[in-house]
């Protein structure tokens, strides 16, 4: 199994995941090769908290173009973890 640091790459701060909060949903970016059983672990071992339910989201990569040039952006994966009643991220109340 990776570390934490692996699979958890970082929180995404928008103003939809900023509205989640009020619910206890808390959104990150997480490594493409894991599953939710080790996504909750690794959240509930990080940040001392007790994950209800984890939703995952596969991010498909979309074309872009510069001028001639055109390429594709990588795809990537989206976690959703829905914590236990009463439990904060204290890190991410700030934002």
């Amino acid at each position: 199994m990776p570390s934490d640091r692996d699979i958890i790459l970082e929180p995404i701060i928008s103003e939809k995941t900023v509205r989640l909060k009020e619910e206890n949903k808390y959104v990150f970016k997480v490594d493409w090769k894991v599953n939710s059983a080790e996504i909750g672990k690794s959240i509930e071992e990080k940040f001392k908290t007790k994950v209800a339910k984890v939703n995952i989201m596969k991010m498909p990569g979309k074309k872009k173009s510069l001028g001639k040039y055109s390429g594709k952006t990588s795809h990537w994966k989206k976690a959703i973890v829905t914590l236990k009643k009463g439990e904060k991220i204290k890190e991410l109340e700030n934002i």
